[in-house]
């Protein structure tokens, strides 16, 4: 196995007994992917977001670059355990608040495809709060679909648009 890059979302809208703000889970969590092997590269600033879904809570969101010999299906069962270790539960309510949400963006080998996971995230191009951050440590990573970087996607998604006539 070769070594693998990704760029990693993490959210978090809910107090972790432990750890604290989910400004502070978040911090937590980078240290925890940090202390089960992986390398962090780079980790964005912590931004707010609005919810989306049901949940009410305003989210604490930011991105990571990681490099690790793991292969997508397992890294994502990592995070998995992760997510667990601060509390999530499997099978739970889309959208709804949590304390700890950790996704894959990007593999810089390309597009992957099974079981369930799909990179690069299907929805990571409409959603501001994983573009944002992820301008900060990954700007002109492409997504492989639509050849376009991080940078040209966040400008694409916020530019002004004219009014309807």
């Amino acid at each position: 196995m070769g070594s693998n890059r990704y760029l990693i979302a993490l959210g978090s809208n809910v107090r972790h007994h432990r750890h604290g703000r989910p400004d502070h889970v978040l911090r937590r969590a980078v240290d925890k992917l940090e202390s089960e092997g992986l390398s962090i590269e780079f980790v964005s600033g912590i931004y707010v977001s609005a919810p989306l879904g049901p949940s009410r809570r305003c989210y604490a969101n930011n991105a990571a670059v990681l490099g690790t010999h793991l292969e997508p299906e397992e890294l994502l069962d990592l995070l998995h355990d992760i997510e667990c270790q601060f509390g999530k539960r499997r099978g739970g309510q889309r959208w709804s608040a949590r304390v700890l949400d950790l996704d894959i963006v990007l593999w810089d080998r390309g597009i992957y495809a099974a079981n369930g996971l799909i990179v690069p995230h299907p929805q990571f191009r409409l959603r501001d709060f994983v573009l944002r951050p992820s301008l900060e440590v990954a700007a002109d990573w492409r997504d492989p679909l639509t050849g376009l970087t991080i940078r040209q996607l966040h400008a694409r998604l916020t530019r002004p648009r004219a009014a309807p006539r």
